[in-house]
């Protein structure tokens, strides 16, 4: 299964908005067949350890990182091409949520008369797909959000100067971040002020058929995003998300090549659980907010953030400098919001802290 998982990994950042997964064929103790799922609309892993294995397939053990599909989608059920060739038994580490399978694919292959086991080394397939999980249990995508400051917690001078806090390898290290996200959030604030590309740009060696470039999406309420913005010359997919109407202004935009997504903006802020519910009718599974102080704060507020992906540079940029997040309101120390730090490493000459979002207040 370990084996399996490695595979499974080889599809991180390309299978979107399918899920990572890895499949190891074993008979009479020997690896008969392996095979990861690549690229969305391509052939599962099963299939492809299938192929490989041939004859050798018939009576084997399959260990699967995620429980065969049974439905009909882009490829047909996996669960009837294991039937077919005649596997003797089926381990996988977790059931699928999707509630097209959720059990079905196992209890499909029971019927078949192939033993089924499920549960083997869990966790760790969790971690590989925690987006397309979260949005099969609960709707909504997994939310992070990346932010670079300096050792004093500020993210730009008082006159909005940012570039570049964090070193080139940290910005590396972001790109990758970017390149396993669905898609990248921002505020129109940080487009008017930076013109960001909010794309991959990755020096490594590029995975066939080249980076995928996550979805962009600009949070303007407004409308007032540029037509001649960078980011709509550049390949891929850019919603911008607004309350307005204005006929002109979209058709400028949608020329330009953009997506124009109406959505509710009480208080002249967009509706983010709004947002979060049409992202995930998009199948976004993984986001990466990419922002200022003022959105990042209230999608930290409307508890939609899950991790904080934030790199810390080993600079003082003074007490007039801009801070992390805008969080009005707290006032007392029963009211922070509680974190859990679950890796810090040393990214060139920064450090990048991941840290979980925790449900209750500190103190709780």
């Amino acid at each position: 299964m370990a084996q399996a998982l490695r595979l499974a990994e080889r599809g991180l950042y390309t299978t979107d908005p399918n899920p990572r997964v890895g499949c190891v064929l074993v008979r009479d103790g020997e690896v008969v067949g392996s095979g990861w799922h690549q690229r969305a609309g391509g052939p599962h892993a099963e299939v492809l350890a299938l192929q490989e294995a041939g004859d050798r397939a018939h009576g084997a053990i399959a260990y699967v990182t995620l429980e065969p599909c049974c439905h009909h989608g882009k490829t047909p059920p996996c669960s009837d091409a294991l039937i077919q060739a005649g596997v003797q038994r089926v381990i996988t580490a977790m059931e699928d949520p999707n509630p097209r399978v959720a059990g079905q694919g196992l209890a499909q292959l029971q019927q078949a008369g192939i033993e089924v086991e499920t549960g083997l080394m869990q966790a760790q397939a969790e971690a590989l797909n925690p987006g397309f999980t979260q949005r099969m249990r609960n709707g909504r995508p997994l939310v992070r959000c990346k932010l670079a400051m300096s050792l004093d917690g500020r993210t730009a001078m008082a006159s909005g100067e940012s570039k570049w806090i964090t070193g080139a390898a940290a910005r590396q290290h972001v790109h990758r971040l970017r390149a396993r996200s669905s898609a990248i959030v921002t505020g129109i604030g940080t487009v008017l002020a930076d013109d960001p590309a909010l794309n991959v740009r990755l020096s490594d060696e590029e995975p066939e058929g080249g980076w995928r470039q996550p979805l962009r999406v600009v949070l303007d309420p407004n409308l007032s995003m540029p037509a001649h913005a960078q980011m709509l010359t550049l390949p891929g997919k850019t919603w911008v998300v607004t309350a307005s109407r204005d006929p002109e202004q979209e058709d400028l935009l949608q020329q330009a090549g953009a997506e124009i997504v109406h959505l509710p903006a009480p208080g002249g802020f967009i509706d983010l659980p709004e947002l979060m519910q049409e992202l995930a009718h998009a199948q976004v599974n993984e986001v990466l907010v990419e922002t200022g102080a003022t959105l990042s704060g209230s999608m930290l507020r409307a508890g939609l953030i899950d991790e904080l992906w934030i790199y810390m540079a080993p600079h003082l940029m003074g007490d007039s400098a801009r801070g992390l997040f805008h969080l009005p309101g707290l006032d007392r120390m029963e009211q922070r919001i509680d974190l859990r730090i679950e890796d810090i490493r040393p990214v060139g000459q920064d450090w990048c802290i991941r840290a979980r979002v925790h449900a209750q207040k500190a103190g709780d």
